[in-house]
């Protein structure tokens, strides 16, 4: 009778160590500083240094000033320019790239990026031969350096999520836009009309509408060039009204301006604008000082240069941001934050 032989399996060691636990670091760029300060205020934490600097020749340098192998790191940095630190929107697009490539390199456990104005956002498609579809060179250009994530904020287009391969968290400033509104009109509520600045945002205002409670009207707009926009009349009711102009971009303010004397024109008594994007360029600030709007509120996903007229108001999206940063490291889902209201296209 033959003889079975026994064998004792070695026991197996464990793959993750008892009591691991993955950790999250966040650091800024110079384009958003401030901002990336306040994310780490209401979460607690330093901002790890990133040691950017920019060389005299114009190249950008990155080195982070501490470990930051295996963490979940979020890189905070709008691609707009800061004129308090010298950049424009092309060095703010390049120190993000170095900064995810800097931290592909040092073992990170993944790179999300947390860009709340995604630059070059609005060339999101040919609208004329011989034209390149930036936004999407961009999404390549983060996805070659090396970002698993982003998280975005009030995207001009919705096909931008679909330029990336990765996942997009896509964020709105609708719950502090409307808030805002709601406060500070909200006893004039039956004089209230929120105005879509053209048909592509009907969508966005209806929305926005609906959460005040009041009826929304809609602005009949051309753009015979890029930059011009020609305001042609009001569709709705806005005589006597107290109207409200909800957008997501507000760039050099003329197109803005126009939109106001046209409501105005129409017969209402005031006109309020409200977006989510202040990216003020050019002599914008000269012309909204000028413009007959009540008052102008953006958030802080751009930097406000300094100067600005007394009419605009800049209110933080620091506690949307912070609320997704947690969401994400802790595998949450993000859209809860905004009841699955956050895709609005």
């Amino acid at each position: 009778m033959s003889s079975v032989e026994t064998r004792t399996r070695p026991a197996r060691s464990r793959t993750v160590p008892i009591g691991y636990d993955k950790h999250m670091m966040l650091t800024s760029g110079r384009a958003s500083g401030e901002l990336g300060a306040k994310i780490a205020d209401r979460l607690e934490m330093d901002l790890t240094d990133a040691g950017l600097k920019t060389f005299s020749d114009g190249e950008v340098y990155c080195k982070y000033g501490q470990s930051i192998r295996g963490a979940d790191l979020f890189i905070v940095q709008s691609l707009c320019g800061n004129e308090r630190e010298g950049l424009t929107v092309n060095d703010a697009l390049m120190e993000l790239l170095v900064m995810v490539h800097a931290a592909k390199h040092a073992s990170v456990h993944r790179i999300i990026a947390v860009t709340p104005w995604y630059g070059y956002s609005r060339q999101d498609k040919k609208s004329a031969p011989r034209e390149p579809i930036t936004a999407r060179l961009v999404a390549e250009m983060l996805e070659t350096a090396g970002i698993d994530r982003l998280v975005t904020m009030d995207l001009h287009a919705g096909q931008v999520q679909g330029f990336f391969s990765r996942p997009v968290d896509h964020m709105t400033a609708m719950p502090i836009l409307t808030q805002f509104v709601k406060d500070r009109l909200g006893d004039e509520s039956d004089e209230l009309v929120i105005i879509a600045p053209d048909a592509g945002r009907v969508k966005l205002i209806r929305n926005f509408a609906r959460k005040i409670g009041v009826p929304y009207a809609l602005l009949e707009k051309e753009r015979p060039a890029q930059g011009l926009a020609e305001i042609g009349y009001v569709i709705g009711d806005v005589k006597d009204k107290v109207a409200v102009i909800v957008d997501d971009i507000i760039d050099t303010g003329g197109t803005l301006r126009a939109a106001a004397q046209t409501v105005l024109d129409e017969g209402a008594s005031r006109v309020y604008a409200v977006a989510t994007h202040g990216v003020f360029s050019g002599a914008a600030y000269e012309t909204l000082a000028d413009s007959p709007l009540t008052g102008i509120v953006v958030t802080d996903t751009v930097p406000p240069r300094d100067g600005a007229p007394e009419n605009i108001q800049v209110l933080t999206c620091a506690d949307i941001l912070t609320d997704s940063v947690r969401r994400i490291f802790t595998d949450d889902s993000v859209s809860e934050i905004f009841a699955g209201e956050n895709q609005l296209f």
